[in-house]
């Protein structure tokens, strides 16, 4: 199966706040332009860069006294942050003092220009800034200098009916407008099509456990892309501290997350690095690499008839 370990590439000396060290990241993301890992430091209240070359043993802030709970990042390097606090997205250009409200800022509340709890962001190639509006229970779109939002998901009361949410975190959005939502409390992954009032299950959403078949409290995913093969949806288990890869709407039941259970412990987030061709894990106190090395001949075939290559991880 290969190594179970992987390579810590930010934080490690514990939890704190020198700048050696993260306290409960949330979020981490790859400025390939830098060469950088830029990671929410969620706890330490701050935004921070960590540069991937070797010998690197700490990082700098970019941004601190904030709130930060999700990081995006567009094709013109614009960064994106979420804040808790204050109800809102607002939009950076690293090295620039100013910043633009794109999202929220109008006070805590359930009003189409109003956020509650902002989790995590999706930007899309227009500029769209969707939010997972946490206590509110639904996914926002904002479009690029727009006043309010467009609730696309949820938005229905906290509940686990198919035109709910409850407490979303991790999203995507695909190039056709379709949704992917971790609906963290319902123990489930949603997938809303544009436009569409209610949204599918398509993992979880069998009670709260351990269970192949169950979660417990999904924060966050990414799509992950083998090459021309078929999608598959990574995602991990904070509170389970198991890793699992899903394809469709079917559990592939892989060794992958089996194999690297004790790996990704305390897991926060995890995100695909650069080429697709690895992965990222935010633990407590540290960012953790694994590297796709092998894709085996070996087909896993679902219950749809889909077939996919098995992953092996360094």
């Amino acid at each position: 199966m290969g190594n179970t370990n992987g390579q810590v590439v930010a934080g490690g000396n514990g939890q704190g706040n020198r700048l050696d060290q993260l306290n409960l990241p949330t979020d981490v993301l790859i400025d390939k332009e830098t060469d950088s890992l830029i990671i929410c430091d969620s706890d330490n209240r701050r935004v921070i860069r960590w540069s991937r070359r070797s010998g690197t043993i700490q990082g700098e802030i970019l941004l601190d006294n904030i709130a930060c709970r999700g990081l995006a990042m567009d094709g013109q390097r614009y960064l994106y942050i979420s804040n808790y606090d204050k109800h809102e997205v607002k939009r950076y250009q690293i090295g620039d003092k100013n910043r633009t409200i794109v999202a929220g800022s109008n006070g805590k509340g359930v009003g189409f220009n109003q956020l509650n709890c902002p989790y995590y962001i999706f930007v899309d190639q227009q500029q769209t800034v969707y939010v997972s509006d946490n206590e509110n229970h639904r996914v926002m779109k904002w479009n690029k200098g727009a006043k309010e939002g467009i609730v696309v998901a949820g938005g229905q009361g906290k509940g686990n009916a198919l035109t709910q949410l409850s407490d979303p975190g991790g999203l995507f959005i695909d190039t056709s407008g379709t949704i992917y939502v971790a609906d963290m409390s319902n123990n489930r992954v949603m997938r809303w099509a544009k436009g569409a009032k209610q949204g599918t299950v398509i993992v979880g959403g069998n009670g709260h456990g351990a269970g192949a078949n169950q979660f417990n409290c999904p924060w966050n995913f990414r799509k992950f892309y083998a090459k021309t093969m078929e999608a598959i949806y990574t995602l991990h288990k904070t509170m389970n501290a198991r890793f699992y890869a899903y394809l469709k709407i079917r559990d592939l039941k892989t060794q992958l997350g089996k194999q690297h259970l004790a790996a990704l412990d305390d897991t926060t987030y995890l995100t695909i690095g650069n080429c697709r061709s690895e992965f990222l894990a935010a633990h407590r106190d540290y960012v953790e690499k694994f590297q796709v090395i092998e894709l085996s001949q070996e087909l896993i075939t679902t219950r749809r008839h889909i077939t996919v290559p098995f992953l092996r991880l360094s």
